[in-house]
């Protein structure tokens, strides 16, 4: 029998975290339909790392699906989910000598180049273990200028090799010991609630691939042409339907990329938040309502603590309240966390229930950029704990615990 919210809080405390393992593979399937058939698709663990999550996405799609890391905390909750390392393409600006000495120890053998000094360094590592790293490139290239989401291109950042210097250093990084470059990797937008705008990021995107193929010399045997797929976070939704995508797609490959059918080259979309943040769910507690001028301030057990939605860098997204069963809207105010900064707030003049303390409230869609996003070592609150659901059935039920270990001597 599935256990209520509120059973889950009595068994489990709040403030809790409730991943429903149905919804990412539903996810993952809808967004298969959706792209072209022959695709892959990258899961980017940052948008949450929990081993069953990234299960979900892995089971009854193995040969297609595959895990993206970029640190090697990810890279252990990729193989606790199953994944060979061998499967793991590992992103990033800042890769250190240790991280990739391990990751290639481990089995990994693909990585994605932010710079000619990151791929020297993927090199450097692999030639002291004997083996040969298969790396695409990032690009930063001028973006087609879509009109939504989060622009990931076309303006200086430590992301990816800018494309206006790739004719010069292009000889030089194909010729880098202890690497073979096999492609390239973009990203050009987070979130994209048009989908026009993003067919018309793919097009440039594919369109820029093909032409450094045929102009440079760059290999194409693997295209990662990025994600941005939307769906909403913490408030209440549905993720974005992309209708024209799976034949648009297609059309502006057959146009640019003839041979992508036969897998000359392999094309590649990656996602995190489109295939987590449905599954997601933050139960908390009502533990005070402070009434007064611009109030109700009614403080939850979870503040940014357990939802921070990378608060740290200013995007603190607004919370909307999933009313429990029998509470009915009441009015406007302003619902916080228990930590001692006013910083602290989930959500400024929102419609909430009448709330008292004891009173459950449930925030949706927190299943990407939850608690891996969020403060949660500040003022060393426990962590909540974090319940995976399949069938209705809790399969696994943990909590991330913080600890001192020693370095070096320990001294």
């Amino acid at each position: 029998m599935s256990l209520t919210t509120a059973e889950l809080a009595e068994r489990y405390g709040t403030p809790l975290y409730v991943y429903d393992l149905d919804r990412v593979t539903a996810a993952r399937d809808d967004l298969l339909a959706t792209l072209p058939e022959g695709f892959d698709l990258y899961y980017a663990l940052k948008a949450n790392p929990h081993p069953e999550v990234v299960r979900a996405v892995r089971e009854g799609a193995e040969e297609v699906c595959r895990p993206e890391v970029s640190s090697l905390g990810e890279l252990d909750a990729a193989l606790a989910a199953g994944h060979p390392a061998g499967n793991c393409l590992y992103t990033g600006p800042g890769k250190t000598d240790t991280e990739i000495d391990r990751a290639i120890g481990l089995g990994v053998r693909e990585f994605s180049a932010e710079s000619p000094s990151d791929l020297r360094h993927i090199g450097n590592v692999a030639s002291r273990h004997g083996v040969v790293a298969r790396c695409i490139l990032r690009l930063n290239i001028a973006s087609a200028g879509a009109a939504t989401g989060i622009r990931m291109m076309g303006r200086p950042s430590q992301f990816g090799i800018d494309g206006d210097t790739l004719a010069e250093t292009l000889p030089q990084l194909l010729s880098v010991p202890g690497t073979t470059v096999i492609g390239a990797h973009f990203f050009t937008m987070s979130n994209a609630g048009d989908e026009e705008s993003l067919l018309g990021e793919y097009e440039h995107v594919i369109e820029t691939a093909a032409g450094l193929g045929s102009d440079l010399g760059l290999p194409l045997e693997l295209l990662d042409i990025g994600g941005g797929f939307a769906a909403p976070y913490a408030v209440p939704g549905n993720r974005t339907p992309y209708p024209k995508l799976r034949a648009g797609l297609a059309d502006l490959l057959d146009l640019h990329l003839p041979q992508w059918r036969a897998g000359q080259p392999r094309i590649a979309c990656e996602s995190g938040r489109y295939l987590a943040a449905e599954c997601g769910s933050l139960v908390s507690r009502v533990v005070n309502v402070k009434e007064g001028s611009g109030g109700p301030f009614v403080v939850l057990d979870g503040g940014i603590n357990v939802l921070g939605g990378l608060s740290g860098i200013g995007r603190l997204l607004p919370a909307a309240v999933q009313l429990d069963p029998g509470l009915r809207p009441a009015g406007r105010g302003t619902l916080v966390g228990p930590l001692c900064t006013p910083g602290d707030s989930l959500g400024r003049n929102v419609q909430l229930p009448a709330l008292a303390p004891g009173d459950l409230v449930t925030i949706p869609n927190v299943g990407a950029y939850g608690l891996t996003a969020s403060l949660v070592h500040f003022l060393s609150r426990p962590a909540p704990a974090e319940v995976t659901l399949r069938g209705g059935e809790v399969v696994s039920a943990t909590r991330l615990e913080p600890r001192r270990t020693p370095v070096g001597d320990g001294r």
